[in-house]
């Protein structure tokens, strides 16, 4: 080999080397909008990181990304993040039944047996001890609205259940919900239920003849444009994965957690859609879809629900005796909208004509990390209301 040969190799060596070499993370450049707030709380470690959107119904207004999308790499957080939006799957279960109510194919105070059979009897708890338990009939049957309130008096999830929601089939979960008494008469009691959301879910298989998640997928995701909204996230948006965080022991700092209503690996199709919580998306999905709920059911010259329906959905569908104030499958009051397991928020505000995007992945805060959404919202007031 001739002298030339043998320096050309030992360049390209040390070149290819030095392209291969691990350069430290570069830091998050910082926002200059409403989420600037939230740099003390990054600096804390009260806060890992988070992406916040506003928009209208019609213009994204802010959209900005703040700290870490891994704390332990110092991979910076980018504004297309990819989290588990857990229970904001909820209004968006919700949005895809009631196309069926538009479509006359469904009624909301329809009994849940008449499409669900194995519901036929099923009893409410009246006394229940480790000896025994005391069954009566309820006053009614379970309706849709029921189910869909969180009035139905079914428990959050059931026994079969375990150690994950992801793993039962939609049948076969909803027929283990038909095993299980009633803790409580329809009607007469508010108790959170992923079950309740759940069984609405299975209503809509029987009636469509569609399975819940290609219902979805076709009308919803697809002509929404939410390119990252699903259940099972593939291995490039795993890699664009928020990182999920709790208190460290001394409560002074963060620690990695997995998700723990869920089963890994993400992206295994042997995982099931949970309809009450299963979701992955980016800040930019959800604002879409709010966006369309914000203009009465329509977006970019489609139109999804009629505008009766969203009224129906978003306006307190719980009993007047009972104090909490919920729709069919969203939070109400005066603003509506849902958050998330993982303390991740969407929030309409039909007066000010405003949507917020809170996405960050915390199981509790340490320090003062439970005020940086207050702190954020404080800074939007100031920026966006009129």
């Amino acid at each position: 080999m001739n002298t030339l040969l043998r320096t050309s190799l030992s360049l390209a060596l040390v070149v290819g080397l030095v392209g291969c070499s691990t350069a430290p993370p570069r830091p998050p450049e910082p926002p200059s909008g409403p989420a600037a707030v939230l740099l003390p709380f990054v600096e804390r470690h009260a806060l890992a990181g988070a992406v916040t959107l506003v928009a209208s119904k019609d213009k994204i207004l802010s959209h900005e990304a703040v700290g870490y999308l891994d704390l332990a790499a110092q991979t910076p957080m980018r504004p297309d993040a990819v989290f588990w939006i857990a229970s904001q799957s909820k209004p968006i279960t919700a949005t895809a039944f009631m196309m069926l109510v538009d479509e006359g194919k469904v009624s909301l105070d329809d009994p849940v047996e008449k499409y669900l059979p194995e519901f036929k009897g099923l009893m409410v708890s009246v006394e229940q001890d480790e000896n025994h338990v005391l069954l009566r009939k309820p006053a009614h049957p379970i309706t849709i609205r029921n189910v869909l309130s969180h009035t139905s008096g079914m428990r959050f999830s059931s026994a079969m259940e375990k150690p994950t929601l992801d793993m039962l089939t939609l049948r076969d979960a909803v027929r283990s919900y038909a095993l299980t008494p009633l803790q409580y008469e329809p009607d007469t009691k508010y108790q959170y239920s992923n079950a309740g959301i759940n069984t609405a879910a299975r209503i809509l298989e029987v009636v469509s003849g569609t399975a819940y998640e290609d219902f979805l997928q076709k009308r919803l995701f697809d002509p929404l444009g939410l390119k990252d909204t699903t259940f099972w996230p593939s291995p490039e948006q795993v890699a664009r994965l928020a990182k999920a965080y709790k208190p460290n022991a001394s409560k002074d700092g963060l620690e990695e957690i997995k998700i723990s209503q869920l089963t890994y690996p993400l992206p295994d199709r042997r995982r099931q859609p949970m309809p009450a919580g299963g979701l992955f998306s980016t800040a930019t999905d959800v604002a879409r879809f709010c966006q369309m709920i914000l203009a009465g059911g329509e977006f970019e010259g489609h139109r999804y629900l009629s505008e009766k329906a969203i009224h129906e959905m978003t306006t307190k569908q719980t009993p007047e005796a009972l104090k909490e104030g919920y729709g069919l499958g969203w939070s109400t009051g005066a603003s509506f909208g849902h958050g998330g397991a993982l303390s991740t928020n969407m929030s309409i505000d039909p007066k000010k004509g405003l949507i917020t995007v809170w996405l960050v992945q915390h199981s509790g805060f340490p320090g003062d990390g439970q005020k940086s959404q207050g702190a954020w919202m404080q800074a939007v007031r100031q920026k966006f209301d009129p």
